[in-house]
């Protein structure tokens, strides 16, 4: 049986457009670098601890009389990390500054209180 030499040009043409689209995006270029994947996981935990915070505020606001405050614990900050996100060993500065920011940004100032700055 005789190879068809159409059908073995478009599939070597294949691989070479695959091979240059692997080195073009970096894939075989770059190897996998542990410095940046732990700085991505770095950004990424800080990011999810600034949005529990902001689901804690939220939270707090929900469950507050109209008329009172919603107070709001580094401890609510660290039960959502390890409910919604799954982070179980938070450390408790780390909530209490990411509380801290949100806290600030949000004007909530006025209508909060919190214990992240003790």
């Amino acid at each position: 049986m005789a190879t068809d030499p159409i059908g073995l040009l478009v599939v070597a043409t294949g691989v070479v457009l695959v091979l240059v689209g692997l080195l073009w995006r970096g894939r075989l270029r770059r190897p996998f670098d542990p410095i940046r994947a732990r700085l991505a996981q770095e950004r990424l935990f800080a990011q999810r601890l600034r949005r529990a915070a902001d689901m804690a505020i939220v939270a707090a606001r929900r469950q507050a009389a109209p008329d009172e405050p919603a107070i709001i614990r580094v401890d609510d900050v660290i039960r959502v990390m390890s409910a919604q996100f799954g982070h179980h060993p938070v450390p408790r500065d780390l909530a209490a500054q990411a509380l801290r920011e949100r806290f600030e940004a949000g004007a909530c100032r006025t209508d909060c209180l919190t214990d992240a700055f003790d």
